[in-house]
């Protein structure tokens, strides 16, 4: 991981098989197991260490919306069953930067479930509410003391961690501003993600995609984590300048705050969407999440519910300074076959206004409807085949002109950055990237 290192402290790994003789019917619903049995119903089946592992993700209003999601959707892609439990009285939360996420169920439907791992994002207020709310409280001070992984990143490690005695003893990181505080209870670190014993840190949101990688391995093992993240297309080393390559350079000008326009569907990556939104709201766009579907509220790629600012049939009344979407096999796929967006898309291109895509959508919207025609791009992997000119698809971000276009998850950040610099500046992006813990102070 370059120059930040991941810190490991008295980590063992055990692997497992269970013996079962003579078990009633009913345990053959086992989906993901091959069960063999004889006449006399006897059989002998073996559970590895790497079968599912459940995984509490608790949210509140004021969580961090991006560490949430990464979070969630890197341990689903590892085959965990994530729980994303709401510490509120309802089941819907306000993140940080309006980003509206509908939970799987209230902390108080949690508390007689036995967890692998417990990971609590970070967000102010979002880490003190997760801290007040005693549900919680019990539920990881239980798992702490069972010898169970828990883990927290950003504000959380010093304002829920520290305050419940979690961390006395460890070594332990958050994010820089918490650092004083997390001294008081912990042996302070500044490595992007640590791990003592039961218990992984990390710094922010810039360091999610590392942190949930980090606790695959710790659920599943090295294997399952290098697996889960090539797919991601991360970067090598955490903490470089965000780079990308731009071609026949244009200035992207607004009078004043961009208006952003990032349409979401059932399917869509849910990371990717949430990156976006999150880092250009911080930036101080004005972005406006619409969904493409017949409801405020999408399904996305990793099960994670959204809920949009408006329907597409509302947002399309009004023009934008710049289009973005999302990827995701699925989300992708509703966007090309949705003629209200297309058309948006279209109008988009003929007045020489910005608009970009990731992921899936650069091959699957873009390329089928003639709007990557005569322009550079790249696109997810896997999809660079469907592309006329796939010239620059080995680059994670590619500017060409009104046109951005970036390969995957892993890239999200960059992508959103770029973005933000074409608008904003390369300094304010540079700044924002610092303050995220995604480039080196």
């Amino acid at each position: 991981m370059g120059t930040f290192a991941f810190q490991f402290h008295n980590l063992t790994r055990v692997t497992s098989f269970v013996s079962v003789t003579r078990l009633p019917k009913q345990f053959l619903q086992f989906s993901s197991i091959s069960l063999l049995t004889s006449p006399r119903q006897r059989f002998t089946f073996s559970v590895m260490a790497s079968a599912t592992k459940k995984v509490l993700v608790p949210i509140a209003n004021g969580t961090e919306p991006l560490e949430a999601v990464v979070t969630i959707d890197v341990l689903r892609r590892a085959g965990a069953e994530v729980t994303v439990a709401s510490v509120e009285k309802q089941l819907q939360v306000d993140g940080l930067h309006g980003v509206k996420i509908v939970a799987d169920s209230l902390i108080s439907d949690c508390t007689d479930t036995v967890f692998d791992l417990i990971s609590l994002p970070g967000g102010m207020p979002g880490a003190t509410t997760l801290k007040d709310c005693k549900t919680l409280e019990t539920i990881v001070k239980k798992q702490a003391s069972e010898g169970r992984l828990y883990a927290a990143i950003c504000a959380a490690p010093a304002v829920a961690l520290g305050p419940w005695g979690l961390l006395k003893g460890k070594k332990a990181t958050c994010y820089p501003p918490f650092m004083e505080q997390l001294s008081s209870t912990a042996s302070a670190s500044e490595s992007i993600i640590e791990q003592d014993g039961k218990v992984v840190t990390s710094r922010g949101p810039g360091t999610a995609m590392e942190y949930a990688v980090a606790l695959v391995e710790q659920l599943f093992g090295k294997e399952k984590a290098d697996e889960v993240s090539g797919p991601l297309v991360m970067r090598s080393n955490h903490g470089d300048e965000y780079v990308f390559v731009e071609l026949n350079p244009v200035n992207w000008t607004v009078d004043s705050s961009p208006k952003i326009l990032v349409p979401i569907a059932n399917g869509t990556e849910e990371m990717e969407a949430v990156i976006i939104t999150d880092v250009l709201r911080r930036a101080n766009a004005d972005v406006v999440v619409a969904s493409v579907e017949d409801k405020l509220e999408i399904l996305a790629s990793r099960k994670v519910k959204l809920v949009a600012d408006v329907l597409l049939d509302e947002a399309s009344k009004h023009s934008y300074d710049f289009i973005v979407l999302p990827g995701g096999l699925g989300g992708a796929q509703a966007f090309a076959s949705s003629e209200k967006l297309v058309n948006l898309l279209k109008k988009q291109r003929e007045s020489n206004r910005p608009h970009g895509a990731i992921c899936a959508s650069p091959a699957l919207v873009l390329e089928p409807h003639g709007l990557l025609k005569g322009k550079k791009a790249t696109a997810f992997p896997a999809m660079c085949n469907k592309l006329t000119d796939p010239s620059e698809a080995e680059n994670r971000v590619v500017v060409d002109g009104y046109l951005i276009t970036s390969r995957g998850p892993g890239t999200s950040m960059e992508f959103a950055l770029a973005i933000m610099e074409k608008f904003f500046g390369r300094e304010k992006a540079l700044e924002l990237a610092k303050t995220m813990i995604f480039v080196r102070q």
